[in-house]
């Protein structure tokens, strides 16, 4: 026979304080997914001439010869952790912080992004002395407009379904 006090338990489901650490993304799941598929293979496109977003992200050969900057690398980890990592912890866990974390640092990728497409845009005269004056790929550009999706999507998601205490 259940205990009727298990009813009240502060982790219960249907409780106030249970219910408000998990959300449900509804339509927002499927968007989220896609775009994590589109941000992860936008990773095999061209970020800068001939390295791709894998390339960037070990910082190979590749990379080097095309003197890739410190933002795209940072951008290429952002994604991946923030974009992809947290964006499949918040669809498998359901839970408020981890979206609230993915729609955080997919910002802060987004705007790491921006400046990585604006570093690519702009040489140095280093750059020109090597003709490495490539500018952002197609990767690049589709893995920033994915990255800022999935900021928007996470973030309707986390404000719309806020913890009880912070309301």
């Amino acid at each position: 026979m259940p205990d009727p006090a298990d009813r009240f338990a502060p982790d219960a489901p249907g409780t106030r304080d249970g219910a408000s650490v998990e959300i449900d993304p509804g339509i927002f799941a499927l968007l989220a997914a896609v775009l994590v598929l589109v941000l992860v293979g936008s990773f095999a496109l061209p970020h800068t001439g001939a390295a791709n977003g894998w390339d960037v992200l070990v910082s190979s050969e590749a990379a080097r010869e095309q003197s890739v900057k410190v933002m795209s690398q940072l951008f290429v980890w952002f994604a991946l952790v923030f974009g992809a990592g947290f964006s499949i912890v918040s669809l498998i866990t359901r839970r408020w912080a981890a979206a609230l974390i993915a729609s955080g640092g997919s910002f802060v990728g987004a705007v790491l992004g921006m400046l990585a497409v604006w570093s690519r845009q702009t040489p140095t005269a280093a750059d020109l002395a090597t003709a490495s004056d490539a500018g952002p790929g197609a990767g690049l550009i589709l893995g920033l407009v994915a990255l800022g999706a999935l900021f928007l999507t996470w973030f309707s998601v986390a404000v719309s379904r806020a913890p009880a205490a912070a309301r």
